[in-house]
């Protein structure tokens, strides 16, 4: 589907290439979920003139299989773009095009390169090969060195108006109360699809939950399930679990909106050792993926607050270091 709030932006891409004043480097920037990878891929197919090419960028992107086309993110296992992927992106754009378009690169987010990768870039940007394109996609800029940043044509795409967002939204998928769910995404219409989905998979794990506190599911049932789920999202949603906890039990419960946990539960568990659950699961969002076993470490979490976090003081940091080992936490 055309995502329509682009129109300007492609409108000026496709004169600026009628006049050949397209850049070599040019950097996409703007809230997550206002499009840019949908842009990112739209000026890709348009660069190596690809088949079933549409004048505005779409969504879903699709696929974009082709020789010349290199798209480089975050491994599965990782949070960072490595140097090792941009030299192998360096040695890729020093070949002869397969098909005499140039070579495109998309890398997102390039604000999650390492030092080192986004140093081996910078080469590739004060050389750029003849007839390439380097397109990078930036959610956030602060962690962009400013010497990337200089050397790329920045274009910024903006949150559309409420009006035309909720229009899209309503042909992209009927039936939803679009309204809240793009309140909650900031107003990005693309964000406001992932919360949908979201919202439905938070609605599972509150019930799954509920099972835990009342006894009629296991931490090992639920852990298989969540084990399924985006690991990043389970342990985002139940950090929000814990903190609003702590809200609760030092202002009330009435300033905890969104609050799943039950109040019988809440008044058996000790607020220090919330603190110190929310430190176990902080630690493993800043872990790698890969670097530990998901659902044993999910089984050990679920444990841990089925036990009212009574162990929970037995772990506690040292020095400021990390926290002692557990035998149910796969560190």
């Amino acid at each position: 589907m055309e995502i329509n709030w682009l129109n300007n932006f492609a409108e000026g891409w496709l004169n600026r290439s009628r006049q050949n004043r397209l850049p070599h480097a040019v950097m996409l920037t703007g809230p997550v979920g206002v499009g840019k990878r949908a842009a990112a891929a739209w000026i890709s197919r348009q660069k190596l003139s690809m088949d079933s090419l549409t004048s505005v960028p779409v969504h879903p992107i699709g696929e974009l299989i082709h020789p010349d086309m290199h798209w480089i993110s975050t491994a599965e296992d990782k949070k960072t773009i490595g140097i090792d992927q941009i030299r192998t992106l360096i040695n890729e754009f020093s070949l002869t095009s397969y098909e005499g378009s140039g070579k495109v690169a998309v890398i997102e987010p390039a604000n999650e390169m390492t030092i080192n990768a986004a140093n081996s870039l910078l080469k590739l940007l004060e050389e750029p090969p003849g007839d390439s394109l380097l397109i990078l996609v930036a959610d956030r800029l602060g962690k962009l060195p400013a010497t990337i940043f200089s050397r790329c044509q920045r274009i910024d795409i903006s949150i559309p108006p409420e009006e035309l967002s909720m229009k899209w939204l309503n042909t992209y998928q009927s039936g939803p109360t679009w309204a809240e769910v793009l309140r909650i995404s900031g107003g990005a219409p693309l964000r406001a699809l992932l919360t949908l989905d979201q919202q439905e998979t938070g609605i599972s794990m509150t019930q799954d939950l509920q099972k835990l506190t009342n006894g009629s599911a296991s931490a090992i049932e639920i852990a298989a399930r969540w084990s399924k789920l985006d690991t990043d999202f389970v342990l985002d949603w139940l950090a929000q679990q814990v903190n609003l906890s702590i809200l609760a039990i030092s202002v009330g419960r009435e300033f905890s909106d969104g609050l799943v946990i039950d109040d019988s539960l809440l008044k058996q568990i000790k607020k220090p050792n919330l603190f110190i659950f929310l430190d176990h699961i902080n630690i493993l969002q800043a872990k790698p993926r890969g670097s530990f076993n998901v659902q044993l470490t999910f089984e050990g979490l679920l444990i841990d607050l089925s036990n009212r976090l009574v162990d929970c003081n037995l772990m506690a940091p040292i020095d400021g270091m990390d926290l002692m080992k557990s035998r149910r936490y796969d560190y």
